[in-house]
């Protein structure tokens, strides 16, 4: 059978660490195969009758409340403590102001490499508006931020007008939830951002890409061959 011969990431990852994103949303019939897992360090692949065992790390990170998850019933007591071996809290964005900048910058860096813009420079304005934001998504939210910047940036220098924070208001969303700046857009780097973020979601599948775009497959490929994704 071919998905009882399939190396899990579990497998894959023997002899070295593996990070688990978001455990706290994890459903609570994973969570069970995870506690099992912790307490007897085996498993059986899908499909498999055979208990293999592994010796890894387990890194897991949540954005979420537990103690007040396991007060709901949404995430298991027993779990929680076997995970909780050396916990480290992060501070949410908005109290490390001193990271704001460095994380700006290695946004920065790497989307004017992909997108091949010509920026070289960061007005001061604009981190005095990053650092009097809230930040209420976080990391996540500050790159997402630095992309758009990226994008809609038409010379080298990125200014406050470049940085859009918070969500746009119904009006415009309902418009249809992207906020033409009034100087206008590369609309080609856009279409190109938001087809490599449907491949990088989806593992590069281009099927499942093309319909988080709301495209038949024939139509994200022609997509994909203009502009050079292929």
């Amino acid at each position: 059978d071919a998905k009882a011969t399939k190396k899990g990431l579990f497998e894959v990852a023997d002899g070295g660490t593996i990070f688990l994103d978001e455990v706290g949303d994890m459903p609570l019939a994973l969570q069970s195969k995870l506690l099992r897992f912790l307490e007897e360090r085996t498993f059986r692949r899908v499909g498999g009758a055979t208990e293999l065992s592994v010796d890894i790390r387990i890194i897991a990170a949540t954005n979420r409340n537990i103690e007040k998850a396991i007060e709901e019933k949404q995430f298991r007591s027993d779990l929680m403590f076997r995970l909780n071996v050396v916990p480290i809290f992060l501070p949410p964005l908005r109290e490390r102001g001193d990271d704001i900048r460095l994380l700006a910058d290695h946004f920065l860096t790497g989307f004017t490499t992909e997108f091949k813009k010509p920026i070289t420079n960061v007005d001061e304005e604009v981190y005095r508006k990053l650092l009097a934001y809230s930040w209420p998504g976080n990391v996540r939210e500050l790159r997402n931020v630095v992309e758009r910047a990226v994008l809609l940036c038409k010379g080298e220098t990125i200014t406050a007008h470049d940085i859009v924070l918070g969500r746009p208001d119904s009006q415009e969303q309902a418009a249809g939830g992207f906020i033409l700046p009034s100087e206008g857009t590369d609309f080609r780097e856009l279409e190109s951002s938001l087809i490599r973020q449907a491949l990088a979601r989806t593992n590069n599948n281009q099927t499942q890409a093309a319909k988080l775009l709301n495209l038949s497959r024939d139509a994200f490929r022609y997509r994909l061959e203009k502009l050079g994704l292929l």
